[in-house]
Formats: structure tokens, C-alpha cells, sequence
């Protein structure tokens, strides 16, 4: 092992590409813990700086054949780190924004999700109040709103008076304004009314 640790770099680079397991056990001893410095002070997480070394050695063993002629062979590792090191900070900003997109679509789905079962149970809330209302009053009322007919038409239809139909209308709209609240009525009226 001494005859190895008298060679230089570039010297122990030929042998690492020749397959020669000592070279590659003398450089891996000659740089792990300095590679392990550099890659730390950029990530400031030992446990990552360490398998960043390691997966690094790994890759260099198994791509020994590959490795370019260089005369800086610390300088070629150095640059391997700092690689791995803008590999890592490109993979952790995609995730943070994936994490970040993630947190947004939950945060809308939430909202979408809250605001269609509050519309679903304000549905329920006014067509049950529409249900509790008198029954000739129900159907005047579900003839204007629903089905839009004027006035004059549910007269006909019903065989009563435009005077009724304006006076069961009205009182409907008064009883449902007191049963659901503002908030609600002003709503009903919207759906109602305004959107139809």
C-alpha cells in the first residue's frame, strides 16, 4: 500500500482506469474527508455531504473507464462535488415547488369543497322551507320561480285571481325572508332571480 500512497494523482488515475482496486482504495482515502469538507460547507447537512462522497466514489469506480485525461484530478473531483452539490439544490427547489403547489391545490380544493357543502346545505335549507310552506301558497310560488311563469299564467293555470298569485307570492317571500335569514334570503334571491 506505501507504493501507492508515493504515487501522484494523475498517476493513480491511469491505474484507477486500468481497474486497479488499490489506486481507486488510495485515492478514495486521499480525498474522502476533504470532498466531505467541500460538500458540506455548501449543503450544511453532514449525513447528505456524506452520501454525496459516497455516491460519488461509487459513480467514479464504476465509470473508471470513462474518466477523462486530466492533469487536475483533484480538480476533476472537486467539480464532481460541486456538480452534485447544484444537482441536489435543483432537485430540492422542484420539490419545494411541487410541495408548494401541492399545499396551494389542497388549500383551494379545501376552500371549493367547504363552499359546495355550504351551497349544498343552503339548498336543502331553502327548498325545505319552500316544502313547509302552505300548499296552494308552495305551488303559486314554485310556478313563479321555477317554472317562470308570469302572473297572468298561473291565474289561468290555477283558476284564481292575479291579485291571489301577487298576494300568495308576497307572503311567500316574507315567510322564507324570516325562516332563512338575510344572508340566506339574499342568496335565494340571487339563485332565484338573478341567475336564472
Amino acid at each position: 500500500m506505501n507504493l501507492y500512497k508515493n504515487l501522484n494523482d494523475q498517476e493513480l488515475a491511469v491505474l484507477l482506469k486500468k481497474g486497479n482496486e488499490a489506486a481507486f482504495h488510495e485515492i478514495y482515502e486521499r480525498y474522502k474527508g476533504i470532498l466531505h469538507m467541500h460538500a458540506y460547507k455548501k449543503l450544511v447537512d453532514f449525513e447528505e455531504a456524506k452520501d454525496l462522497v459516497q455516491e460519488l466514489f461509487g459513480a467514479l469506480w464504476d465509470k473508471r473507464d470513462d474518466l477523462p485525461e486530466t492533469v487536475n484530478f483533484s480538480g476533476y473531483l472537486y467539480n464532481s462535488v460541486r456538480n452534485r452539490v447544484f444537482n441536489i439544490y435543483a432537485h430540492k427547489k422542484v420539490a419545494a415547488g411541487y410541495i408548494t403547489s401541492f399545499q396551494e391545490f389542497n388549500r383551494e380544493a379545501s376552500y371549493i369543497t367547504d363552499e359546495r357543502v355550504r351551497e349544498n346545505e343552503l339548498a336543502k335549507q331553502i327548498e325545505a322551507e319552500i316544502t313547509a310552506l302552505p300548499e296552494r301558497m308552495r305551488e303559486v310560488f314554485l310556478l313563479s320561480r321555477k317554472e317562470h311563469l308570469s302572473h297572468k299564467e298561473i291565474a289561468e293555470r290555477l283558476d284564481i285571481s292575479e291579485f291571489t298569485v301577487k298576494n300568495h307570492i308576497k307572503k311567500a317571500l316574507k315567510t322564507l325572508r324570516f325562516r332563512l335569514g338575510l344572508f340566506a334570503y339574499l342568496l335565494f334571491l340571487i339563485k332565484y332571480y338573478f341567475l336564472k
